[in-house]
């Protein structure tokens, strides 16, 4: 059981919300149990959307929030009345700390900041949780996100936004790296549409093995690469002067930045 049985309140059903969504709905909650609140009232299929919260003083067992961290202060107005001693807060607000939502939220059981990511939508997800909650709000918290894929404590909240950096933004990123690759294919004589089947099988299926496998990434890369070949001349481009590792290391930080300054606003 997800949460318990009480109600769940979605406040923002944008990508990362969404993504949640679909991937509890596909795994099997009550989707009675989940209200949606967003401001335009857009539709979702197979639950309750509200453009407000609900008029009848229903208090969540879960409020959600999960829309933009800039709108956050425009909606406390209306959702902190609504919470109650029994309310678990989470919220996936990048850069939005414990002490800052409890400000805005007075009235509540626990807080716990998630960071999901966009793969949730199909249980392949992961997501960062930190609170400084009981252990009973841990396991309700995990059981909460553990349908949506990998679930990972961070107790340092110090380190959240850094790390939220590698999950929470990395397919973004890994987006890009497939996309490049099939525009490697293009440039090398292939149709757009092949290249891009080509790419996405190629990422897709070397995750899987790397996942699947004992021995680190680095080392299933040296074993595709044979002394003198072709895989060794485009992996020597890749390590020339540890290109890769610095182009990670800057996306991160750029991204483990935003997140910092995001966090101070919110203060």
């Amino acid at each position: 059981m997800i949460a318990g049985d009480g109600p769940i309140w979605l406040v923002g059903a944008g990508n990362m919300g969404g993504a949640m969504l679909r991937g509890w709905l596909a795994s099997g909650i009550d989707p009675a149990r989940i209200t949606v609140i967003r401001p335009s009232g857009t539709p979702i299929e197979g639950v309750t959307v509200l453009k407000a919260p609900p008029p009848d003083g229903e208090v969540p067992a879960v409020m959600l929030l999960a829309m933009k961290p800039q709108k956050l202060d425009e909606a406390v107005s209306a959702l902190a009345p609504t919470t109650g001693e029994g309310t678990l807060i989470v919220s996936v607000l990048a850069g939005v700390e414990l002490p800052s939502l409890a400000k805005r939220f007075p009235k509540h059981r626990a807080i716990v900041r998630v960071m999901p990511n966009t793969p949730s939508a199909i249980g392949k997800g992961v997501s960062l949780l930190h609170t400084d909650g009981d252990e009973a709000v841990r396991v309700e918290a995990e059981t909460l996100v553990r349908p949506l894929g990998l679930a990972e404590w961070i107790d340092d909240e110090a380190l959240f936004g850094r790390v939220s950096a590698l999950s929470g933004c990395g397919p973004a990123f890994l987006f890009r790296f497939i996309d490049a690759m099939a525009k490697a294919g293009e440039a090398q004589g292939l149709a757009p549409d092949q290249a891009a089947r080509l790419a996405l099988a190629t990422v897709g299926g070397a995750a899987e093995l790397a996942a699947a496998s004992e021995e680190t990434p680095a080392q299933l890369a040296d074993r595709v690469a044979s002394p003198g070949g072709s895989t060794r001349a485009g992996l020597n481009v890749i390590d020339k002067g540890a290109a890769l590792d610095r182009l990670m290391q800057n996306v991160l930080t750029a991204s483990a930045r935003r997140n910092e300054e995001m966090a101070a606003a919110a203060r």
